[in-house]
C-alpha cells in the first residue's frame, strides 16, 4: 500500500537535481493536452473559457454573422484536435516517460523523440486514441462513470512510455487492474494538490505552471508503485513492459 506522503517525499527528492529541466518537460505535457488529474485540469480551465467565450461574443457583436463564427469555431476544435491526436498524444508519452525515467534515477534523455520513432508513433496514436474515444463514450453515459474510467486508464500513457508497441486493449487493461482498488486513492491525491494550485493561482496565474513539475514527478512515483504491484499479482510481466529487472 501507498501513502501520499511517501509519494510526494519521493518527488520532492528527484526534482531537487533536475526541477528546471523537469519544468520544462512539465509545459510540454500540458501543451500537448496532458494533464496531472483533476487538481491541474481545474487550474486556470474556466478562466480560459470565458476568455475565449468573450472574444467570440466580441467578434460577434461587431464584424462577423453566426455562421461565420460557427465555421472559424469549428475550424478552431478540428485543429485542437488534430494537434492533440499528431502531436499531443506523442509529446505526453515522451513527457511521461522523463518523468518515469527521472524517478527511478535512469537516463532522461530522448524521451520526447522516443515517442516519434518509427512505429512507437503509429501504435502510441492508435492507443492514446482509442482510450480518448473509451473516456469520451463513458462521459457521454454520465459524468460520474466518465470520471472512474478516466481514473481506470490514467496509468496508459505511463505503461506506453514502458512499451509503445504493447497494443491499445492491453495497455487499457493493464492500467485498469493497476488502479483497480486505487481510484479513490488517486482521486484524494489529485486533491491533495489543490492548495498548491491555488497558491499558483494567486501569483497571476502563473504559479500554476511551476507546480505541474511537483504533480508530474508523485504521479510517475505512483505510476512505478502500481506497476510493481501489477507485476507481483501476475497482470503483466517485467518482459511485457521491457524493464531491465536488475535495475
Amino acid at each position: 500500500m501507498w501513502t501520499r506522503e511517501v509519494l510526494k517525499s519521493r518527488a520532492k527528492a528527484v526534482l531537487k537535481t533536475n526541477y528546471w529541466k523537469a519544468f520544462l518537460i512539465s509545459l510540454v505535457v500540458v501543451i500537448s493536452g496532458g494533464s496531472g488529474g483533476s487538481g491541474s485540469n481545474s487550474a486556470g480551465g474556466s478562466s480560459n473559457n470565458d476568455s475565449i467565450r468573450s472574444a467570440i461574443n466580441n467578434v460577434s457583436n461587431n464584424t462577423l454573422d453566426n455562421k461565420t463564427i460557427f465555421i472559424i469555431v469549428m475550424g478552431a476544435i478540428v485543429l485542437a484536435i488534430a494537434f492533440r491526436i499528431l502531436l499531443g498524444y506523442s509529446l505526453e508519452v515522451g513527457g511521461r516517460k522523463y518523468f518515469v525515467q527521472s524517478a527511478q534515477y535512469k537516463d532522461n534523455k530522448g524521451c520526447i523523440s522516443f515517442a516519434f520513432d518509427g512505429k512507437n508513433y503509429s501504435d502510441l496514436i492508435l492507443t492514446m486514441l482509442l482510450k480518448g474515444i473509451y473516456n469520451f463514450l463513458w462521459t457521454l453515459l454520465f459524468i460520474i462513470p466518465g470520471i472512474v474510467k478516466a481514473y481506470a486508464y490514467r496509468m496508459v500513457p505511463y505503461i506506453l512510455a514502458d512499451n509503445p508497441n504493447i497494443g491499445a486493449h492491453r495497455a487499457i487493461d493493464i492500467s485498469e487492474e493497476m488502479t483497480n482498488g486505487y481510484k479513490f486513492d488517486m482521486f484524494v491525491l489529485d486533491l491533495s494538490f489543490i492548495g498548491w494550485y491555488l497558491l499558483g493561482a494567486i501569483a497571476l496565474g502563473i504559479g500554476v505552471f511551476f507546480v505541474n513539475p511537483y504533480v508530474f514527478a508523485t504521479e510517475a512515483e505512483l505510476y512505478l508503485v502500481l506497476r510493481n504491484n501489477a507485476i507481483e499479482n501476475n497482470y503483466c510481466s517485467y518482459d511485457e513492459l521491457f524493464i531491465d529487472r536488475l535495475k
